[in-house]
């Protein structure tokens, strides 16, 4: 996790690149995702069905690499002098490459900019899952997030 002390000190960051640990997705977190957002599509859900589909074997909804975020990318900073970062949302989402079950993914994440709101502090991250053993990321995305002032 990424500690400032101030705001000028992350302003200073932008630019800078973090690497998270890798993490597996496996079928029961699939099948959990599956559960909490009623999409059941057998290419996420049927193991036997999905080995004889296009990716030959269950694939990860991309949806579910985007939820990841926080814990793996998001969320991993904190900044003296605010109470509490929230999601802002995302722009630019691209999911370049199936993750198939038991594949590992982590995410590398470039500060891109930092902009002083009247809300807070807004942060702008680029956001790359890479996927162990893939020519392509598994996904992409411009991450935004919102640090509050105390």
């Amino acid at each position: 996790m990424a500690h400032f002390a101030s705001v000028d000190e992350l302003e200073a960051a932008v630019g800078t690149r973090e690497t998270s640990d890798w993490i597996t997705i496996d079928q029961d977190r699939i099948d959990r995702f599956a559960d909490a957002t009623d999409d059941h599509q057998w290419i996420h859900t049927d193991p036997e069905r999905a080995a004889a589909g296009p990716f030959g074997a269950t694939i990860a909804h991309g949806f579910l690499i985007l939820s990841l975020l926080p814990a793996l990318a998001s969320g991993r900073m904190s900044v003296d002098g605010t109470v509490m970062g929230i999601n802002y949302g995302l722009d630019r989402v691209r999911f370049p490459h199936p993750v198939r079950v038991n594949s590992r993914v982590r995410t590398v994440s470039e500060l891109a900019k930092v902009d002083i709101t009247p809300a807070g502090v807004r942060v702008i991250s680029n956001v790359t899952v890479e996927l162990e053993g893939a020519d392509k990321p598994a996904a992409v995305a411009e991450s935004i997030s919102l640090y509050v002032m105390a």
